[in-house]
């Protein structure tokens, strides 16, 4: 067993069967998580058992013995779930779900218009996980998708053209949803599924707020539905030398009569206490020296609970090797999170606001293909990130959907731009995957040398171009864009001097925060 796994097995197992003997626990669970070698996901003779995997009930966490035994008090509204471990695979559904919990709510889910969890029974007498091994090396790579977000079965249609067929054969390890997989009609979860699964990898899902159930009245039960087709809200998971967090950061703060008071924000960022205990106990099983990283769907420079995502703050800072990504704003974003956020940590967090697949929620002119446009508020295209792994070590590739993996940014200038004020004019170079570590310059071929660029915050003014050709009255059979919001990730010049009458290739350069390079070309007319 290794040193790490001694030490969980070690400090749970005293805690746990201190929990167990609490006149507090309803009940105790007991199972074994074990080598399905024949693959049935039942525990036949001669299938060993596994020491050192870690299970957990939402918020206390146990260790198999030698054996692969453990046991964890469990009340009547429970998940329990395994700790996928490094090397080991857990069994997956008809559409690539991880299927690596079990439900124990004996009197099912309140009665709710999406459904949720259909009466369990009696708590069984041993609950069992298979695993199987499988070779995880030290580099891999994941996709992550922004909310996919469909309102209906037309654009359920949408992202398996726009973005699904294109991944379809992807070596990528996984894959995982950051949230807001549905808008609101959470009927359709089934057929999104089957449509991310044609990918055929590994799928894991975060809960969104579009995600829950909007007559539920109280936070708990707004996850009947999604609870019922995913599992646990959150949970954790090893793949490589990689300890992945999913979080349910997603607080509902109760049913509401007008739906339309549900805009108004009838929910916040936060978590709950039992996840943050769920949270202290597994980073306290997990080595300092490996690489945390935490999904959720709420940025955490959003509207959080403060003093709750301050204990989350202080569980993370002070490693060294951690990053946090989520989705929700329909930007893309590198955000370095310090003291003037509440951050304690010596360096700055890294936390990314992934790019959506959604877009401007599926909004836009339609293309040839009669898929909308979608472009973001930030003026970035629609897609997704694959982020790679390598040891401790990370990068980010933003990929736009069903565009060239090169097409990283997009450059704007005036055109024409009249002789007369070519030193006044300006060149807006958008970086999509662009932060505040990178480099960006810009030349006029067989003209100038590299001359920098300053990264400035404003609306993209390609972005309001497209906005301002759409009809003053609204497009009567797509949806209108949402209105442009500053970008992040936009860099500006002012031209040289000296440009004569005449056509100019400018060429703008990125070299990015991992030290890679990035460049792309416009054509611009002096005249």
């Amino acid at each position: 067993m290794k040193r790490a796994q001694l030490f969980a097995t070690v400090l749970t197992t005293a805690l746990v069967w201190s929990l167990v003997a609490s006149p507090l626990a309803a009940a105790t669970a007991r199972g074994v998580v074990y080598e399905d070698l024949n693959g049935n996901e039942l525990r036949d003779a001669g299938e060993p058992g596994i020491p050192g995997v870690r299970v957990s009930n939402g918020r206390e966490i146990t260790v198999t013995d030698t054996d692969g035994h453990y046991r964890l008090p469990v009340g009547d509204d429970a998940i329990l779930f395994v700790i996928k471990p490094r090397g080991w695979r857990t069994p997956l559904d008809h559409h690539n779900l991880p299927v690596f919990y079990s439900i124990h709510r004996p009197d099912g889910s309140p009665d709710l218009h999406y459904h949720g969890i259909e009466p369990t029974g009696p708590l069984p007498d041993s609950v069992d996980f298979p695993l199987y091994p499988q070779n995880e090396p030290e580099a891999f790579h994941a996709i992550l998708f922004g909310d996919t977000q469909p309102r209906n079965q037309q654009e359920i249609d949408y992202l398996a053209h726009d973005i699904v067929e294109e991944v379809i054969g992807t070596d990528a390890s996984f894959g995982v949803t950051l949230g807001d997989i549905m808008f609101d009609d959470l009927s359709l979860f089934e057929r999104l599924n089957a449509t991310v699964a044609l990918i055929g990898i590994p799928w894991y899902n975060v809960v969104g707020n579009h995600d829950i159930n909007f007559d539920a009245h109280d936070d708990h039960h707004s996850n009947a539905t999604f609870e019922s087709v995913y599992g646990p809200p959150y949970y954790s998971f090893d793949y490589g030398p990689v300890h992945f967090l999913v979080l349910d950061d997603v607080k509902w703060q109760g049913k509401v009569e007008d739906p339309e008071e549900y805009w108004g924000g009838n929910y916040i960022g936060g978590l709950d206490d039992d996840q943050l205990e769920f949270i202290r106990r597994d980073l306290e099983m997990i080595a300092e020296d490996q690489l945390v990283v935490l999904f959720m769907h709420i940025p955490l420079v959003a509207n959080w609970v403060e003093e709750e995502r301050g204990r989350l703050y202080r569980m993370i800072e002070n490693r060294p090797f951690a990053l946090s990504v989520s989705a929700h704003y329909h930007t893309h974003e590198h955000v370095f999170i310090t003291d003037e956020d509440g951050w304690r940590g010596p360096a700055p967090h890294h936390h990314v606001i992934n790019v959506t697949t959604c877009g401007s929620w599926w909004s836009g002119a339609p293309d040839e293909e009669g898929i909308p446009h979608t472009t973001m508020r930030d003026g970035a295209p629609n897609g997704y990130t694959i982020i790679h792994f390598d040891g401790t070590a990370y990068a980010i590739d933003f990929k736009a959907a069903r565009r060239s993996a090169d097409e990283q940014m997009h450059i704007w200038t005036p055109e024409p731009i009249p002789r007369r004020h070519v030193e006044h004019t300006e060149v807006l170079a958008n970086v999509y995957n662009g932060s505040e570590h990178s480099e960006v310059s810009y030349r006029i071929v067989g003209a100038t040398d590299w001359m920098p660029m300053e990264m400035v915050r404003r609306p993209d003014p390609y972005y309001r171009a497209m906005k301002d050709r759409e009809p003053e009255e609204g497009p009567t059979d797509w949806r209108a864009l949402p209105r442009a919001t500053d970008s992040p990730h936009l860099w500006r010049a002012l031209l040289p001097e000296g440009l004569d009458v005449g056509q100019y290739v400018l060429e703008v350069r990125e070299t990015d925060m991992w030290g890679r390079e990035h460049s792309g070309k416009r054509s611009i007319r002096v005249e």
